[in-house]
């Protein structure tokens, strides 16, 4: 079957000339083969247009929904974020309730923002014993829609960035119930489905809109998501509607083609890309149960690709044990938090590249130290700020009533900013919240470990509202 990159690889070896965007015009001889300028095209005749798709990019999109499970599916050059702010405004109308899991990404924060939403929080769980935040609760999403009876849509992010999974089928019935849709980013699991070893995606559990994002998990270029969409609790028209707005209006075909290889190689190969990966990362996993100091954990229900390595027990940060695999080792991590390292895996990885990360934690293990008292500071727990405004409201009020304090003196103020680190880009903060004592003592710890924390406009300084 011819994909988009197929036709732009044999578009490319052919003499046409293009008197059209880009202005590199596929000249590869004057500007160099490191870029791949030759099959980099605008919307020419026989290679469709995203915004208008009726040819090959519709067929493409058909067969992602068909892989997926879903009624219909969208390609996202602008990543999962503009997929998740298209989902949030189609679903929901100018000042609606919306239920959201607090652990979210700040893409459906932004999204609360542009449709003046009045937010109603679920707070997930968390372990004491991993420094995880885990599951959104179905009891906690019942006990919500019973409270709450202008709510819309619910939105909850599963797997979460650390690979917690929480009940999409169970929690599907609850909303539906109600007759509201439910949002699913699951940008974490364009994996999932594919093997039995990784949980099924969302749309068959029974979501209504589920963003991937395939570039994360999955062999495909930066920026590259899918929006799938199914069910009758949603407006297909009017989500599609609000991508249109959001996307680019020069979309890739670099980006589209690479979305179009992936989800080929799904189909065709699918046993090649999964099997020798599973089972390689299996191994690992057996294998990293035998470190003594530091410790692979995992919640009860659980993306198997993540590998969250905690130091808890030992006398390392780690943010300290990020800094060893990359300095010693030249191993990358993905994200340091108070207390342990996240290390994603997919199918690209190798068997080498495994083993180079197994004998690297091995030997910091046998060099780490036992910590004698184990600190229960629970710094990765979200702090819970009640929430005074919607964030629209406190961006009117912010505009001429803003003042801004040091952190460590904000407490009961009201916030004019967010507060989160990046990554996992969750906010701490958000404005319109009471900051609480809670939220100022995570952020403070966080600084005092040497992370960064995002969205201020003056670094060690927030504002707040003067009157608030």
């Amino acid at each position: 079957m011819e994909t988009l990159y197929s036709r732009l690889k044999a578009y490319s070896d052919t003499d046409y000339y293009g008197f059209h965007m880009p202005g590199h015009k596929r000249n590869q001889i004057r500007f160099g083969e490191g870029l791949p300028y030759g099959i980099d095209i605008t919307e020419i005749e026989g290679f469709d247009d995203l915004h208008h798709a009726d040819g090959i990019i519709k067929e493409a999109q058909q067969e992602a929904a068909r892989l997926y499970g879903a009624e219909e599916t969208k390609f996202l050059v602008n990543g999962s974020t503009a997929g998740i702010l298209s989902a949030v405004l189609g679903c929901t109308k100018k000042g609606d309730q919306i239920l959201v899991a607090r652990n979210c990404h700040k893409s459906v924060y932004h999204a609360i923002f542009l449709n003046e939403l009045e937010p109603v929080y679920l707070w997930p769980g968390f372990s004491r014993q991993f420094q995880l935040n885990t599951e959104i609760s179905v009891s906690a999403v019942k006990a919500a829609l019973t409270k709450h009876s202008r709510i819309k849509a619910v939105v909850i992010v599963s797997p979460t960035y650390d690979g917690v999974v929480s009940d999409i089928e169970s929690i599907a019935e609850a909303v539906h119930e109600r007759g509201i849709p439910l949002i699913v980013d699951e940008a974490h699991g364009a994996h999932f489905g594919f093997h039995p070893y990784f949980p099924e995606n969302a749309l068959k559990k029974g979501a209504d809109v589920v963003i991937h994002s395939l570039h994360k998990t999955l062999p495909s270029l930066t920026q590259t998501a899918l929006l799938h969409m199914r069910g009758e609790y949603i407006d297909k028209r009017r989500i599609s509607s609000y991508l249109d707005m959001l996307q680019s209006s020069s979309p890739s075909y670099i980006l589209m083609a690479s979305i179009h290889e992936c989800i080929r190689m799904l189909r065709e190969e699918k046993e090649q890309l999964f099997e020798p990966y599973v089972r390689n990362l299996d191994t690992l996993r057996k294998n990293l149960q035998n470190l003594k100091h530091l410790k692979l954990v995992q919640t009860e229900h659980y993306d198997r690709s993540k590998l969250v390595i905690s130091v808890r027990h030992t006398d390392m940060s780690g943010r300290e044990l990020y800094r060893e695999l990359l300095e010693k080792y030249h191993l990358q991590m993905e994200m340091a938090a108070g207390s342990y390292v996240l290390a994603m895996t997919s199918s690209g990885d190798t068997k080498e590249g495994f083993a180079r990360f197994e004998q690297a934690l091995f030997e910091l293990d046998a060099a780490a130290k036992l910590r004698e008292n184990v600190q229960e500071d629970d710094i990765a727990k979200l702090p819970e700020n009640s929430v005074i405004c919607t964030s629209a409201k406190a961006a009117l009020c912010g505009a001429k009533e803003t003042t801004y304090l040091p952190v460590e003196k904000s407490e009961g103020m009201i916030s004019l900013e967010y507060a989160y680190l990046y990554p996992p880009g969750c906010p701490m903060i958000v404005p319109g919240e009471r900051i609480s004592r809670e939220c100022i003592k995570r952020l403070a710890g966080y600084q005092k470990l040497g992370f960064k924390i995002e969205g201020l406009e003056k670094e060690g300084s927030i504002g707040v509202w003067n009157n608030g």
